[in-house]
């Protein structure tokens, strides 16, 4: 794909712009932890990623949203963000990967977006759930979604100088998942069961402080291209395999062109190194802190990655509480405007 001028600027960074919005939805969000309101958090943190986005330079379109426009008023698939200046771009955001987890106050949730250069990420189309193995850069190259797990530990071992035993693996606590975990299990390795967020489980695999060694299982269509943007500044690896739910899920993806039997790599997912990643800890975790709220300040910790240089960063940020206020403001009112133009645009349909 040829690069355009824009995306190959040294001078410029999106993902210190990006970062912004994971930061304004991360905080938005953690004012719900431990509420039991999944939706609440999750419309929170929408609704200040969105109003964040405006002020960012770019030309963006969403890839991977909150749905199609019909279901979602905000970050819907298809929806131009950003101020509409160069660079041309594919957005790929979860304001909560982990909504879950958010609403009941335990570890892992974070809010995440991704770019990439305009055509270079992979629409999931209709199938909703990937078959997916990720490691960290000493794995890259070495394991293969389609081996049994076994051969896959022990060519990871090999290559990172452990045991098996010593192995970590993230897996998704799903019936699904009952026998990978056997499978997993009679290796000896030990299993990380997460409830949810399997962006931050992948990630995980290639940041030395996790203690995370590999992820297995079917995870999330979106989360895996996420996933891919990060994986790939930080010189790791994922594979993966689009898993239709059904007949006719499998139907509608092959009627639409897609191979539901092809590996999907990183090029796959993602087709340049012009990409940038951004997240922000909503709540504790073993990649990221959460967010820690103060008298007139609240605290957040993000990463955030170019995966042209190769640079991961890792930033801590001081943010004035009544900005927050002000900023959420903005974007209820962006989303009864939104509402409100959608309803006027069907009347005149």
């Amino acid at each position: 794909m040829a690069m355009s001028s824009e995306w190959v600027s040294p001078e410029r960074d999106l993902a210190l712009e990006l970062v912004r919005t994971t930061e304004a939805a991360a905080m938005s969000a953690a004012r719900w932890m431990g509420r039991g309101d999944k939706e609440g958090a999750d419309q929170a943190a929408v609704d200040a990623m969105r109003a964040m986005l405006d002020g960012v330079q770019m030309d963006g379109t969403v890839i991977i949203g909150e749905g199609e426009k019909d279901e979602a008023p905000m970050l819907y698939n298809g929806e131009r963000i950003g101020n509409g200046q160069p660079p041309h771009a594919d957005i790929a955001v979860d304001p909560v990967d982990g909504t879950t987890l958010t609403a009941y106050g335990q570890a892992g949730a974070i809010a995440v977006i991704a770019a990439a250069e305009r055509g270079s990420m992979f629409n999931p189309g209709p199938v909703v759930y990937m078959e997916k193995i990720a490691v960290g850069p000493q794995g890259a190259g070495i394991v293969d979604i389609r081996l049994p797990i076994e051969r896959n530990l022990t060519a990871l071992a090999k290559a990172t100088g452990k045991k098996v035993r010593d192995l970590n693996a993230v897996v998704l606590d799903r019936p699904r998942h009952v026998g990978l975990i056997e499978e997993i299990r009679a290796t000896g390795a030990r299993i990380s069961l997460i409830r949810d967020g399997d962006v931050a489980g992948a990630i995980a695999t290639a940041w030395p402080e996790s203690a995370v060694d590999i992820l297995f299982g079917v995870g999330g269509t979106p989360e895996g291209v996420i996933a891919a943007a990060a994986l790939k500044a930080m010189g790791g690896d994922l594979q993966g395999r689009l898993w239709p739910r059904d007949d006719a899920e499998r139907a509608a993806a092959e009627e639409a062109g897609y191979d539901v039997d092809k590996i999907l790599g990183l090029d796959d997912l993602i087709g340049t190194r012009n990409c940038f990643f951004a997240a922000t800890g909503i709540t504790r975790g073993a990649l990221l802190r959460g967010v820690q709220f103060g008298t007139e300040t609240i605290r957040t910790q993000s990463l955030v990655m170019r995966g042209n240089s190769g640079t991961v960063r890792l930033i801590e940020a001081i943010h004035r509480a009544e900005k927050l206020e002000a900023l959420e403001e903005r974007g209820r009112l962006r989303r009864t405007q939104a509402r409100a133009a959608r309803q006027t645009a069907g009347e005149t349909d």
